[in-house]
């Protein structure tokens, strides 16, 4: 189709600016339109030649104001003028760089030219000397051959004529190098014409003329140069294979066994197809198959283990020269409210204590105190029953554990449980005897309480140091540190801090605008910021070290607890940190470690028969379970929760916690409580809007705790609810059946005296025969007379149908019972 398409152009009448013409419009069908346009001319400023000409000069030029496009000031036209003179200016300079630029370009490109013909020219010179003397040593070795024919030729024919002799063998010579030098000219001839016909243009050849900017490295030049050198002396050789030693793990890749047999991918393909294995190189094959092929090649098979991975974890022994003094770790422990925490912030002159939930200790923390100049690093475990693990783990690590035992309390059960904790890790213990300050404490009572768990204390001639103190008044709190002071001098405490660190991980939490963070106590070497180590399943990059008191450090060493920031995922807390040499390592150890203990999970829940399967659904089948979801805000109260949830529970109902993790309670979590109709439970976290939201929507119940007590006993409370009410038995009544009755309709009535208690209407009853029951029932109907009552008391008569039952007798008793629920609840 044409722009025109058959009509018309607009057109205006009359030419005057300003003025309005009519347009008419032609459409199909015959309808026209006319259309008002009004048209204004454009005015075209044109500066004046003077003005010109005063700005080539560089001097603004303000020009008559009645020339002037209107409403333009005497400013608005100098800023014009001088925005027009810079635009000037900068093209001119622009103009510059370009052509220095492209004068650059040319010399750099001349040069690349000059060092590349310089090269060629060293080549087909190397080349030129190269072949002269391979052909120098052929003709000299066969003009040897020629004369050593000749000789015996001579010797054999000694009689013919020497004239005759020399025109026929004077050629000879000659005519073997000028064939020789013919068929090189070929050949030559032949190189220039397959370079002419070599194809496309690229840009190297272009800029360096003719052979292009690329050339062969040294290692082919000498490989070139050695197949020449074994051509010209007939023949070449084979080179000796190398024999590898290849390590082989229980899976491999073709194309990962190609490397390290150091072999083409394709020969390796070839021979698992030749062995009837069809596999590509991105594919898997298993330790044997991978074993026949490396033999095949000729190379020597190293078996390896996935837990090698882990051997680059070397347990270094220390020289004695290098080891150091390092301060000592005190973990102090003892029953909930027996005062460590507060004995804790009367050392340090803090207040943890008041920044806890309900005044008990929930997490494990790590301080360290400077007394006199000498460091020492505690740790402040809790004594809540839940928190066993946490208790454990601060025993292992530490070198000396103070018993803080209440003076008006005596020792409890998580005071026993601490004393085993430090008998079973070998570490010595001193005795705080606290709260003496208060009116009804009895400390001697605490001492002999002891002896009965082999802990003697001094004053009771044992070798167990005891100290009265009082965190409220400070009293002994002196005694107590020079007692730490002399125990750490005893056990002589030394580390090298000129190694790689190791450590264990005391709390980990995952923390909203840091990630995840690990509370690590140094027991060796020196942790410093950007080393790359491995913990547990997780590993990482050191991003930064915050000590107790808040501030960022560059390194920790021995006995120095910190935050780790820059791990990939949230640790197990007890697991050990240890610093490695690359990422690459770290991450295979982490790897295999995952993968290790989702194995063991996996076999741990999987049962090893069919028969073991069938018995236990059929042991579940009576069992009731309660699903939750526990979100902490670390890793050891989570780990708390569940043991203390695994706790809870009989052989009729159990509480099974689906997921447990560390952080805020999340979307996910919503789902996968709202799928297996769980509540979530979150302990010192909250959950994020959209999780609030998907909550809300989808009915799943949240409830926050900030004490481990609540917690529990909310679970209790609402497992307890799952178990099936035990129903009692009350005998109300007891009837003897005097005589048998057929009525019509009715079937047998039984005519009976209550002899016992009372018969009602709604109880239950047995029929007894012989003292055996006979059946059990209701009652269809009971009459006094001829009326219907509820209840008849003792010594009346009254008559009794049983309910779909017609085998009565007279003399047999009727037993009359109600059932009661009676609610239960969990131990």
């Amino acid at each position: 189709m044409s722009d025109s398409d058959g009509k018309k152009p607009l057109g205006l009448r009359g030419g005057g600016a300003g003025r309005p013409g009519n347009v008419k419009q032609s459409f199909s069908h015959g309808r026209t339109k006319n259309v008002v346009v009004e048209t204004k001319r454009k005015r075209v400023v044109v500066p004046k030649p003077g003005a010109t000409k005063t700005a080539g000069t560089g001097a603004p030029a303000k020009g008559d104001p009645s020339k002037r496009p209107a409403g333009i000031s005497d400013a608005e036209m100098e800023r014009r003028m001088k925005a027009l003179q810079a635009a000037k200016h900068q093209e001119v300079e622009d103009q510059k760089r370009r052509v220095e630029e492209e004068e650059k370009r040319a010399a750099d490109r001349e040069r690349r030219r000059a060092e590349a013909e310089a090269k060629e020219r060293e080549e087909r010179e190397r080349e030129e000397r190269t072949r002269q003397k391979a052909e120098d040593d052929a003709r000299k070795v066969r003009e040897a051959e020629e004369a050593k024919t000749r000789a015996s030729a001579v010797q054999a024919e000694p009689t013919p004529p020497a004239p005759a002799a020399s025109p026929r063998s004077a050629p000879k010579p000659s005519t073997a190098p000028r064939k020789e030098r013919d068929d090189r000219d070929r050949n030559k001839g032949k190189g220039r014409d397959d370079a002419r016909r070599s194809g496309k243009l690229t840009l190297n050849q272009a800029l360096a003329g003719g052979e292009g900017g690329r050339q062969k490295s040294m290692a082919a030049m000498k490989r070139k140069q050695e197949r020449a050198r074994q051509k010209a002396m007939g023949g070449s050789v084979e080179r000796e294979k190398i024999v590898r030693d290849v390590k082989l793990p229980e899976a491999i890749t073709v194309q990962e066994l190609s490397n390290r047999m150091a072999e083409r991918v394709a020969d390796v393909v070839k021979s698992l197809m030749t062995n009837g294995i069809m596999a590509t190189q991105n594919q898997t094959i298993d330790a044997d198959t991978a074993e026949l092929i490396i033999e095949e090649f000729g190379h020597n098979v190293v078996r390896v283990s996935d837990s090698d991975v882990e051997d680059v974890i070397t347990v270094e022994e220390d020289n004695e020269k290098d080891l150091l003094p390092r301060p000592p770790v005190i973990t102090v422990m003892g029953h909930v409210d027996h005062g460590k925490t507060s004995l804790l912030d009367a050392i340090r002159n803090a207040k943890v204590t008041a920044g806890e939930a309900g005044g008990i200790t929930q997490h494990i923390g790590a301080y360290q105190v400077d007394q006199d100049g000498t460091k020492l690093t505690f740790l402040d475990t809790p004594g809540h029953a839940a928190f066993t693990s946490m208790r454990a783990r601060g025993a292992q690590v530490t070198d000396i554990v103070v018993l803080v035992v209440a003076a008006d309390d005596a020792v409890m059960p998580q005071t026993i449980e601490a004393i085993n904790h430090a008998q079973a890790a070998k570490v010595p213990m001193i005795v705080a005897i606290n709260k003496v300050d208060k009116p009804d404490a009895n400390p001697d009572k605490v001492r002999t309480d002891l002896l009965q768990h082999e802990v003697i204390v001094e004053k009771m001639s044992g070798e167990v140091q005891d100290v009265e103190v009082s965190a409220i008044s400070g009293q002994g709190l002196d005694e107590l540190l020079e007692s730490i002071a002399l125990q750490s001098e005893i056990l002589e405490l030394k580390a090298n801090p000129d190694r790689s660190a190791s450590g264990a991980v005391i709390e980990a939490q995952l923390d909203v605008g840091r990630g995840p963070v690990a509370t690590v106590l140094v027991q060796n070497g020196t942790l410093r910021q950007g080393d790359i180590f491995v913990v547990g399943e997780q590993f990482g990059k050191v991003r930064a070290l915050i000590n107790d008191q808040g501030d960022r450090v560059k390194e920790a060493g021995p006995s120095v607890p910190v935050e780790v920031l820059g791990l990939n995922g949230t640790p197990e807390a007890g697991d050990v940190l240890n610093v490695v040499e690359t990422e690459a390592q770290a991450r295979e150890i982490a790897t295999y470690r995952e993968k290790a203990a989702k194995d063991k999970r996996a076999a741990a829940g999987a049962a090893t028969t069919l028969e073991q399967l069938m018995a236990k659904a059929k042991d579940d089948e009576n069992l009731t379970e309660m699903p939750i979801l526990v979100k902490a805000d670390v890793q050891g109260s989570a780990e708390a929760i569940v043991q203390a949830m695994e706790k809870i529970g009989n052989e009729e109902v159990r509480v099974r916690v689906l997921h447990s993790g560390v952080g805020a309670i999340t979307e996910s979590d919503i789902g996968l409580a709202e799928a297996s109709g769980a509540p979530v439970f979150g302990f010192n976290v909250r959950a994020n809007a959209p999780a609030r939201n998907a909550a809300n929507q989808k009915g799943v119940e949240i409830r926050y705790y900030s004490v481990i007590y609540d917690l529990v006993d909310d679970v209790k409370q609402a497992a307890s609810g799952l178990l099936s009410a035990e129903i009692r038995e009350n005998f109300i009544g007891y009837a003897e059946i005097k005589e048998v009755f057929k009525v019509t309709g009715v079937g047998k009535v039984a005519g009976c005296l209550v002899t016992e208690g009372v018969a009602r209407r709604s109880a239950g009853v047995r029929l007894l025969r012989d003292n055996v029951v006979i059946h059990e029932g209701t009652l269809k109907t009971l009459k006094r007379f001829k009326d219907e009552v509820a209840e008849v008391q003792s010594g009346q008569e009254c008559g009794m149908a049983f309910e779909a039952y017609d085998d009565i007798r007279p003399a047999d008793v009727i037993e009359i019972f109600e059932r009661e629920e009676v609610e239960r609840k969990l131990d």
